[in-house]
């Protein structure tokens, strides 16, 4: 690292200096050879453009020749590969190539398998919009007729990642882009540090079962901690978080070489130690209590946005809370849909891999449900998992998002190169580690540059796809839009895969569809166990 080779820096040159002067005027190559380098690698540690050099001075231009070589690999990669990973390194080269404004345009037309099974596109339209007529950063208005103080989000917001998780100028940056491009970030259930609070931007203050933030000294939910976080002005939403992509039903990890004293102070834990988060919240039993406590949050909310957050998992479940909403009247502003497939955090690989409703299923699943109760019109559906692109942002329109956040995408602008040490503290670009001599690497006055650059090539694009659609408003597109190839010979719509429901249609059971009914007749508002006949 830096220091490092600021030591052999030293070192070599009075080594090869008592060569050159005692032994042999010879040696004096070495030491010319050895300034060069050492003349290089102090560039690279004061440059501010790349968090690897700075870093790793010399050894971290290893990276750039490698990216160099990409393009004579791509084909190879693209034809040997086939376990999904070339779409990433296409994704990750559209983010960086955004972030940093250059040329995000692609030669040789598509370079994905249109014929593999998979494979996704959305219908374009002989009557084109003009995209540049379209306003370019459409809004979202979140706040049902309880809320007093609704809030015009941004299509495209920076997904829930805790101060802890990532690095303090991680969080200043985010912070600093979302400042920049006028969208909102996601505190993550970490709390609200200084450095979330430092550059101004918009903040969705979220808290889950560990309840930081909001937390009594003995543990616990407490109203009015909640109350105080919530009156900052930079905070423009609440959201409850119930479980997450990345690990749903497991609770949230913090481990201990990343848990230093101000964490642990903002978190109110003891230092040094894994934070593990209870899988389960303590202050609701019932998704009728679930909906009793979104009316706590509102009362403590000083009239903002309220909402909780969920990874799918038992279809019951989720039916069960919109009956809640239904009985007890009280309903969230908003409810963000993390795909099962998500997530950035430490994670064990099982719940990584195998547990959570994916993204499609779960927000197409959600979407219907709240209109089959009527509930839709009142709450807004934000949602979450491997939003890369602008096509990731039409397909979850399509689905019925009213908006997207995105993790991965943010860090990929942040400079994350997916080195895969999230967990282990000793990210290389400075992102997701507490480490201070790697967290130096990452020069917050450019990086928040790169995540604004990202966030608003990226909704513009998505004005664009939606102009090329024929539409002029996000609400307007609907699963017939996107095509998915079933097989070499049958493409369906989403609206053929995921049909819709009827309006109110679950309200009653006799008007229940019959794929529903059994999961329908489940869900109690007295218990998430589903109720099961003949028990």
């Amino acid at each position: 690292m830096r220091n490092d080779f600021l030591i052999f820096a030293v070192l070599s040159l009075a080594i090869a200096g008592a060569l050159t002067w005692f032994v042999s005027p010879w040696w004096g190559i070495l030491l010319l050879i050895l300034l060069v380098v050492i003349i290089v690698g102090l560039s690279d540690m004061f440059q501010t453009k790349h968090a690897i050099k700075r870093n790793f001075p010399i050894l971290g231009r290893g990276r750039y020749i490698m990216e160099f070589l990409r393009p004579k690999l791509y084909q190879y990669f693209i034809e040997s590969d086939t376990d999904g990973r070339p779409i990433s390194r296409i994704q990750r080269s559209v983010v960086y190539q955004r972030a940093k404004k250059v040329t995000d345009t692609t030669p040789f037309g598509t370079q994905l398998d249109v014929y593999a099974e998979g494979y996704e596109w959305m219908n374009h339209s002989i009557a084109a919009l003009n995209g540049h007529d379209l306003p370019q950063h459409p809004r979202v208005q979140v706040g049902g007729p309880d809320c007093k103080e609704p809030y015009a989000s941004s299509i495209l917001n920076v997904s829930a990642m805790s101060f802890g998780s990532l690095s303090q100028n991680a969080i200043l940056a985010l912070n600093g882009g979302a400042k920049i491009g006028h969208f909102a970030h996601n505190t993550g259930e970490g709390g609200i540090s200084p450095y979330h609070n430092e550059p101004g931007g918009d903040l969705v203050y979220q808290f889950g079962t560990g309840y930081f933030g909001c937390r009594k000294p003995e543990s616990g939910f407490s109203a009015e901690e909640l109350s105080k976080r919530a009156a900052a002005p930079n905070v423009k939403m609440i959201e409850c978080k119930l479980s997450q992509g990345a690990k749903p039903g497991h609770g949230g990890i913090l481990p201990a070489a990343k848990n230093t004293p101000e964490i642990a102070a903002i978190r109110g834990v003891k230092p040094g130690t894994d934070v593990l988060s209870p899988p389960y919240h303590t202050a609701f039993n019932t998704p009728r209590e679930l909906m009793q406590f979104v009316g706590l949050m509102r009362e403590n909310a000083h009239g903002k946005p309220v909402g909780f957050k969920l990874c799918l998992g038992h279809k019951s479940e989720f039916i069960a809370l919109a009956k809640a909403m239904v009985e007890t009247g009280i309903t969230p502003d908003f409810i963000t849909i993390d795909g099962g497939e998500g997530g950035t955090g430490a994670a064990p690989m099982e719940f990584s891999n195998n547990v959570g409703m994916p993204f499609r299923e779960g927000l197409a699943f959600a979407y219907d449900v709240l209109v089959g109760f009527g509930l839709k019109e009142r709450i807004k559906i934000f949602t979450s998992g491997k939003i890369i692109n602008s096509f990731d942002l039409f397909r979850a329109f399509a689905l019925g998002a009213d908006g997207c956040n995105s993790a991965r995408a943010m860090m990929l602008a942040l400079g994350c190169i997916q080195a895969l040490e999230c967990n282990k503290n000793i990210c290389p670009t400075g992102v997701a580690t507490q480490d201070p001599e790697l967290v130096k690497g990452l020069v917050v006055s450019d990086k928040k540059v790169r995540v604004a650059n990202f966030q608003n090539l990226t909704v513009k694009n998505f004005v664009e796809l939606m102009a090329a659609a024929g539409l002029s408003s996000p609400d307007q597109i609907n699963r017939s839009h996107v095509i998915r190839r079933i097989s070499m010979n049958e493409c369906k719509t989403y609206e053929e895969i995921y049909p819709y429901l009827p309006a109110n249609c679950l309200l009653q059971e006799a008007t229940v569809p019959p794929h529903l009914l059994r999961d329908w007749q489940r869900a109690a508002v007295d218990s998430f166990q589903p109720v099961l006949a003949g028990v």
